[in-house]
């Protein structure tokens, strides 16, 4: 059965060649026309991105909520499906979106994260539900980077699509913490531009609350060693996002 409506699918892109050909087999069969904005890759990303029919435009990265809305604007069609470059769509998420019975404003789709050979569902990071798919004219990319998300301008509840985004994140333990502490530097700027602030208190207690939180309230330790090291992870950026922003804090007051 064919869709309802014609779709674009947008990706954005920086040295992505070990992920893009994926991310982009996966979207073939549901999209339409497929867009990715590259800013300035130094590998094969753009030459593969093409090679597989996208659309491919470069633009100096703006943030990553802000690319993302670049990308959405170069959309011919008004249903946008985005993936993240090391992501790709479940075959019965495929089966999904290609048996769409009606036009809605906005779909989300479970996400499910790999992890050093492990699929984690647990600590909060499944079903890690997002709204990738829906009408450009109701909705749009927001929040505060590097944690982006479609926002809505209606309060219609979005429906949920079955299958699986398959977040291929992290091969090697080094890249959690590295793009943690990537993520908490941005969150850090973000913070600090909305006015809010942290303390002493905050920088040393904020990181025990969130190690407990996602070990234990959301059963983080019932994904072994993987799941303990990704709690310690995360805590540690929370210690380091509220550390920089107090630096900060103090450098303006002076």
């Amino acid at each position: 059965m064919a869709k309802p409506f014609p779709i674009s699918a947008t990706i954005i892109t920086h040295n992505e060649e070990n992920n893009i050909e994926r991310c982009l087999l996966s979207l073939q069969e549901v999209a339409d026309e497929i867009i990715v904005v590259d800013s300035h890759s130094t590998d094969h990303t753009v030459k593969l991105a093409e090679s597989l029919g996208a659309k491919v435009y470069t633009q100096t990265f703006l943030g990553h909520i802000e690319q993302k809305n670049w990308a959405m604007a170069k959309t011919s069609n008004d249903m946008v499906l985005s993936l993240d470059a090391d992501e790709a769509l479940s075959d019965s998420l495929k089966e999904s979106i290609l048996n769409i019975k009606k036009v809605e404003a906005a779909f989300i789709m479970p996400r499910k994260n790999f992890f050093c050979g492990q699929w984690i569902r647990y600590g909060g990071w499944y079903p890690d539900k997002k709204i990738r798919l829906w009408n450009k004219n109701l909705g749009q990319w927001g929040g505060k980077n590097p944690h982006d998300q479609v926002l809505m301008h209606q309060k219609e509840a979005p429906t949920l699509l079955a299958g699986d985004i398959l977040h291929y994140s992290y091969n090697h333990k080094h890249e959690l913490p590295k793009q943690l502490n990537y993520f908490a530097s941005i969150a850090a700027e973000a913070y600090h531009l909305a006015g809010k602030k942290s303390n002493p208190w905050l920088i040393k207690l904020n990181p025990i609350f969130t190690f407990i939180k996602v070990y234990l309230f959301k059963l983080g330790f019932l994904d072994g060693k993987n799941g303990y090291f990704i709690a310690k992870e995360r805590a540690k950026a929370n210690r380091k996002k509220y550390k920089l922003l107090y630096a900060l804090q103090q450098k303006h007051t002076h």
